[in-house]
């Protein structure tokens, strides 16, 4: 059971890992009908006991579509013609994607506008109401 680091606190075992070899689209030439060179990726972000709480709804909020209805993250690797290197590639991913998740978002501190801001938007608000004003009919004063 080898632990796969991710940042300085966070870790998970390679055995909450699940993948499966599958047969690749795309080049390969008459190899691409006998090997399964593509590698699909199973990791269950919600049970996961490696992840703290905090880093498990913001991983699976950051998987969208990748992620199933049961929690689970599937990411699928083809992009080279071997299965070894198509492994890296989706465990690389499976990695910043959990980094990503691992970083507190920065909470949003709530600022008032300036008087200059609000006087340069009142004059501006008066100008466009004096040139739609005079789009109207004349009067007949």
């Amino acid at each position: 059971m080898a632990r796969i680091p991710i940042t300085a606190s966070v870790a998970i075992d390679s055995d909450e890992i699940e993948e499966k070899f599958i047969r690749a689209s795309g080049p390969g030439g008459q190899n691409v009908n006998k090997v399964s060179s593509a590698v699909e990726l199973r990791f269950d972000a919600r049970h996961s006991p490696s992840l703290p709480d905090a880093v498990s709804i913001r991983l699976q909020r950051l998987a969208g579509s990748r992620l199933t209805g049961e929690g689970v993250i599937v990411l699928r690797a083809d992009e080279y013609r071997d299965q070894p290197r198509n492994r890296e590639a989706a465990l690389a991913r499976l990695v910043a994607l959990i980094r990503e998740a691992c970083k507190r978002p920065t909470p949003r501190r709530a600022t008032k506008p300036t008087k200059a801001s609000k006087t340069r938007r009142l004059d501006a608000k008066g100008s466009r109401s004096a040139i739609k004003a005079g789009r109207g009919k004349p009067r007949l004063d």
